[in-house]
């Protein structure tokens, strides 16, 4: 166990030397730091840690964060005065403004170098993340905790979201919470809608009689319609912009007026449509004129007369 802490406490040396070298913290508070979280360390590596003890580390973890920067912003904020102070100085000649104004660049790219993202930037975030894992990994039915995980993944935007999203799930299928957090973090902040959807279809199938579920499925369906409607109207394809004004229709149709004709028009040319329908209509009643006498003269009871073969 003790070799694990030293490790664990060695592996911070380029954090602590680069907070010590921008003046950030004090040797003496930096040994301080070291003290902490090596207590810290021999708390999670006892044979039954508490959830206390994680939670412990994590808020103090967030804090020493909290004060680095807030004091860089402060040495920043202080640099930028001194750098405003000394352009309102007055200039003698030009020998000595183009010193000055020499001094002052490289006084600004040098605080520009020194204040550069650095290992110390980010080592409090990956170390929170590091005791959140072994939180999770010690006590895996504790959905607080996992909450609390996600969480901070999403507040410091961080890529492993979708690992720690995908665990929570593994270990928690049956919670419905945790596919509605899965589902809306990838519709709102990671805007994946198919991913999104079809997290709260297996969501449903592995809770099919929640109806948090079908409540929220179909409140995110019904938003991405009403973003779709709004997109159209952004880009100018709403339907009520591509219908036409009664004025154009109007000057279009008097425009193409020979394209209409009326019902009721005559036709005087007999080579027209018109005429060939009248012609077909004559053959088709001396086609039935002449089916019908032979009929009429092959029975030998009844007179042959017109008006017979008219009634046939």
């Amino acid at each position: 166990m003790a070799d694990t802490v030293q490790y664990r406490l060695e592996r911070m040396t380029d954090e602590l030397d680069d907070l010590e070298r921008r003046g950030l913290f004090t040797r003496g508070e930096l040994a301080d730091v070291v003290r902490k979280r090596r207590d810290f360390e021999y708390r999670l590596r006892r044979h039954s840690p508490l959830r206390q003890d994680f939670l412990d580390y994590i808020a103090y973890e967030l804090r020493l964060d909290s004060l680095r920067n807030l004091r860089k912003r402060a040495i920043i904020r202080a640099a930028a005065e001194d750098d405003d102070d000394d352009e309102e100085e007055p200039q003698h000649d030009a020998r000595s403004s183009d010193d000055e104004g020499g001094r002052r660049k490289r006084k600004k790219d040098k605080s520009k170098k020194k204040w550069k993202k650095s290992v110390s930037d980010v080592a409090g975030v990956l170390r929170v993340l590091d005791i959140y894992r072994m939180a999770t990994v010690r006590f895996k039915g504790d959905l607080d905790l996992w909450f609390r995980y996600l969480e901070f993944c999403r507040d410091k935007r961080h890529g492993r979201m979708k690992q720690v999203l995908a665990q929570a799930i593994r270990f928690h299928p049956k919670v419905p919470g945790l596919w509605i957090y899965a589902a809306a973090w990838e519709f709102d902040q990671n805007l994946n809608v198919a991913a999104a959807r079809a997290l709260m279809q297996s969501g449903l199938r592995s809770c099919p009689q929640s109806e948090d579920m079908w409540i929220e499925y179909l409140r995110m369906e019904l938003t991405y319609l009403n973003k779709l409607k709004a997109r159209k109207v952004a880009l100018g394809e709403d339907v009520k912009t591509l219908q036409k004004k009664d004025n154009d229709a109007s000057q279009w149709k008097e425009e193409n007026k020979e394209l209409f004709m009326p019902l009721n028009e005559q036709v005087k040319d007999p080579k027209e449509p018109g005429s060939a329908g009248d012609a077909l209509e004559e053959k088709e009643d001396l086609f039935w004129v002449e089916s019908c006498v032979p009929a009429v003269l092959g029975n030998q009871d009844q007179d042959v007369s017109f008006f017979a073969v008219m009634k046939c």
